[in-house]
């Protein structure tokens, strides 16, 4: 039988897969960096109006080639580059060191804190990730447990009838069995442990973390730039094309979640935690996408040898792009902060700039990295403090409770993630990764150490 184009159920084909379903994220992605591409809106929304099939691939095609063509506006303000010496070089002109800690029991409880942290913010947001405000704080209202102060559990939910059909089956802390269930935001942590730092040592290059990725997890392990660029990578396209070609997604929050072991393995040289993370991100994501990864990082490098949170912000403000839109982001949370205005107030600013109810500002990389730098400043050091004002937030539930559950354990150690978090997941967690599957956070910490400079054999 001849193959014909024809034949293609186009309807099969999941989203994050089918360039043409994504057109307007593209169109809005392009200007956002940039591009001169406002006069295409008409043609954007007229190739979307059209059914699927062989016609609307092919319009969408022309489309992408227009979009990567088009010249950036002449009075746009950023300086955004991908290349790791452009980036340095673009880096504000402040900086900081720190010394490098002793390979001890110290800095070990640091690193079992961040992984603890890490998998425990993960699970309080991962109940409720997708679902907005409005919903998430009438449920927690209703279950007494307004402001967020603990884990949500199936109990909680059934006081919110409205909601029960819908979210029923989500993995509310109730049903665990012995272990934190698998979710992406764990899963790369790990598989930067076992599967490209375990397999290529620290010299790791961008097409390792590829290869990395098509040998550890399968496809549905991956969500939007992420499954982008392992499509890619099964065609033939490999990094730094793989982060650009039809990937509309290119500054999602995904990188941001994948920093994580570049910063435990870099403790106290934020530089090279950020390196590593810009090898990393580069495969799936660029510009701001890229420095959401570096940004939290070199945090986590700079929290492994100091208690100062602003200093650790600042860390990560440092070894990203001055003039970038996620640094204006940031620092517009950090001034905030420093002119006293108000936890709620700063909250609501970020609300204000960001619609939590279009996709694209719920899970982009600045939206949330201003809530993890917020939640940070606001939550002083305090895990349970810190992880519930990222997840009560909205937005990136999950991601967000990771990744500053992360910082927070780095910075304090395992004994400010208290017994009410880790209780539940009894030193386990489950991942999608190949011949992995459960792994012991203390297994995790003792691998991780094996990293560190001077201990790792590559």
């Amino acid at each position: 039988m001849t193959f014909d184009a024809k034949n293609l159920d186009f309807s099969a084909m999941h989203d994050w897969e089918l360039y043409s379903k994504n057109l307007n994220t593209e169109l809005r992605q392009c200007l956002d960096e940039g591009r001169d591409v406002a006069g295409y809106a008409d043609l954007c929304k007229a190739i979307d109006a059209l059914p699927l099939g062989e016609a609307r691939e092919e319009l969408a095609n022309v489309f992408y080639r227009i979009m990567m063509d088009a010249p950036m506006r002449p009075d746009y303000p950023y300086e955004e580059p991908d290349g790791l010496e452009a980036i340095r070089a673009a880096r504000p002109d402040s900086w900081q060191e720190f010394a490098a800690p002793a390979h001890d029991e110290g800095l070990k409880d640091k690193i079992r804190g961040a992984w603890l942290g890490r998998i425990c913010g993960c699970l309080l947001g991962k109940p409720v990730e997708g679902m907005r405000t409005p919903d998430m704080h009438e449920l927690l209202r209703n279950s007494g447990n307004f402001p967020l102060a603990r884990y949500m559990t199936l109990e909680d939910v059934k006081k919110t009838p409205r909601l029960l059909e819908k979210w029923a089956n989500r993995t509310w802390a109730d049903c665990l069995k012995g272990c934190a269930p698998a979710d992406d935001d764990t899963n790369y942590t790990v598989m930067a442990a076992v599967g490209i730092l375990g397999k290529y040592g620290r010299g790791f290059t961008s097409d390792d973390v590829a290869k990395a990725w098509m040998d550890c997890q399968p496809k549905n392990a991956y969500c939007t730039a992420e499954r982008r660029a392992f499509r890619n990578f099964v065609i033939g396209i490999r990094p730094p094309l793989s982060a650009t070609y039809k990937n509309p997604d290119r500054e999602y929050i995904g990188a941001q979640i994948r920093a994580d072991y570049f910063g435990y393995i870099n403790p106290g040289d934020p530089e090279t935690a950020a390196e590593m993370a810009w090898r990393d991100a580069r495969i799936s994501h660029v510009k701001n996408g890229v420095y959401g990864e570096m940004f939290v990082a070199a945090m986590l490098a700079a929290a492994a040898v100091t208690n100062d949170v602003e200093a650790v912000v600042q860390a990560g403000l440092n070894e990203i792009p001055a003039k970038c839109r996620l640094a204006e982001g940031v620092r517009q949370v950090v001034g905030d902060f420093k002119a006293g205005l108000s936890e709620e107030a700063c909250f609501a600013a970020i609300a204000g700039r960001w619609d939590e109810f279009k996709g694209y500002d719920w899970v982009h990389t600045i939206s949330n990295a201003e809530i993890v730098t917020a939640s940070l400043l606001y939550g002083g050091g305090d895990y349970g403090k810190s992880i519930c004002r990222a997840v009560q937030t909205g937005f990136d539930t999950d991601c967000n409770g990771a990744t500053v559950g992360s910082i927070v354990g780095m910075l304090r150690g395992s004994a400010a993630v208290g017994p009410e978090w880790t209780d539940p997941i009894r030193g386990a967690l489950d991942t999608a990764i190949f011949r992995v599957n459960r792994v012991s956070v203390e297994d995790m910490v003792a691998l991780t150490m094996s990293h560190l400079p001077g201990e790792a054999r590559n």
